[in-house]
């Protein structure tokens, strides 16, 4: 492998293959640092994270990045009735959270109910980038990069 100073990484880079995350423009990388890496993990692992029991009658809705002055908050829709089993396990869920990503990534859980069924909601959260996500894929100069980001959302919708 050949070190190789290029003018527009910051970084040295070597010559050879790089990582997909080296690749992508700076506005994309921070969109899935900021916003997807920690609430798709947290959605795909729910039911290790919370159990059977919580799994059917409530969800993540939302992750929010702390800043001066929030602190990293989960949303979590909860079933109506059933908000105080979650009021009481909040602290069990919080460490759990914590220990599966290795560090402290949430802080506060927030709840919020609804009534109905879990699935209905679901459907209407069905859309993986919001409308400023997708005009800031759709501003991607590469084609290659761009058709891949839509594609990727696309089989994260069927998911």
């Amino acid at each position: 492998m050949k070190f190789k100073n290029n003018i527009k990484l910051r970084y040295k880079t070597i010559q050879g293959l790089r990582s997909f995350k080296d690749v992508l423009p700076p506005k994309i990388k921070r969109i899935i640092i900021n916003k997807g890496e920690i609430y798709s993990k947290t959605l795909d692992n729910w039911r290790y994270l919370v159990g059977n029991d919580f799994f059917k009658i409530c969800y993540p809705n939302s992750f929010k990045k702390s800043n001066k002055v929030v602190s990293n908050t989960l949303a979590i829709m909860v079933k109506r009735g059933h908000e105080i089993d979650l009021e009481y396990s909040k602290k069990e869920i919080i460490n759990k959270i914590n220990t599966f990503f290795g560090y402290k990534v949430v802080e506060k859980i927030r709840i919020t109910t609804f009534e109905g069924e879990i699935e209905n909601n679901k459907e209407k959260k069905n859309t993986v980038t919001k409308n400023k996500f997708k005009k800031k894929i759709y501003d991607v100069k590469n084609d290659m990069i761009k058709n891949s980001l839509l594609e990727l959302t696309k089989v994260y919708k069927k998911k």
